[in-house]
């Protein structure tokens, strides 16, 4: 099934308003389920600030409790009780420092049926077992991650959100997500914090819901947490550079991630350094 979405003049510059997205022209396809939606107090997202009362929601749903510290390796248990229950597949994307430019991601996938193993991710106690893919190399924000997102801050947003929607400038390689091909939407140019060319980075985009709505395009522009904590944070096509609060990946990563990821099994990504992902 596909969405029409109103054209707009120009798909331009998306990146320098905020994040990596914008609003543009395109087409859907799959109907956005209604009970995915996000709110500001939900799955709308924040960035794990620190000292946060207890009992506020992981804004990638229900916080489950701490389980063994090796199941998914490099989080604390501060941030393992923000990965959802039902959470089957996680990219975790580490980023080198705090104020770093690159990051390593990596898809985790688990099944409960195969926790009996006795492994250092599953063991005889039924808990699930956790199957790392390859590390990716990655590009995060020009000036590293942050706690506390706002609009322009040039840092990527620290914490656990989920994975809903897809697009891009190319035709739908193969996802499961909802997808908005858009031509004109996903159209980039000019370049970016090194001078590298940003054309073609958003051929490819998954939405990460960071102060958005789960279930729309990744060009919608509602910000529930309002427009000063910024948004548009998303994996898009590497362009051999830093950039404005996304997460860049190769054209050929990006492919694999969109074929991969699976709505069914509720996707999560955790993101930050390498220290704050230890708390």
């Amino acid at each position: 099934m596909r969405v029409r979405i109103p054209a707009v003049a120009t798909a331009l510059l998306i990146a320098v308003l905020a994040g990596c997205a914008g609003p543009g022209d395109g087409s859907r396809k799959h109907a956005a389920d209604p009970k995915g939606s996000a709110d500001a107090k939900g799955t709308a997202g924040r960035s794990g600030a620190a000292g946060a009362p207890t009992g506020i929601q992981s804004p990638a749903g229900r916080p489950a409790p701490a389980e063994r510290a090796g199941d998914l390796p490099g989080l604390g248990p501060r941030t393992r009780a923000e990965v959802p229950r039902d959470a089957e597949q996680v990219v975790v994307v580490t980023g080198n420092g705090r104020n770093a430019t690159r990051s390593s991601v990596v898809l985790y996938e688990r099944s409960a049926a195969e926790g009996t193993t006795g492994d250092r991710e599953g063991d005889a106690d039924g808990g699930p077992t956790w199957r790392a893919g390859p590390s990716w190399k990655a590009h995060n924000a020009a000036r590293g991650w942050t706690d506390h997102h706002r609009q322009g801050d040039l840092r990527s947003p620290i914490g656990v959100f989920p994975l809903t929607d897809a697009g891009g400038k190319l035709p739908d390689p193969g996802t499961r997500l909802t997808y908005d091909h858009a031509v004109q939407g996903f159209t980039i140019t000019g370049t970016g914090a090194e001078g590298e060319p940003l054309a073609g980075a958003f051929d490819y985009v998954v939405a990460i819901n960071y102060n958005r709505k789960a279930g729309t395009s990744p060009r919608d522009w509602t910000r529930p947490l309002g427009e000063d904590r910024g948004g548009g944070i998303w994996f898009h096509v590497d362009h051999d550079g830093p950039t404005q609060g996304c997460v860049s990946l190769s054209k050929a990563h990006m492919r694999k991630l969109l074929r991969t990821l699976d709505p069914a099994r509720h996707p999560v990504v955790v993101m930050g350094d390498a220290g704050s992902l230890a708390r």
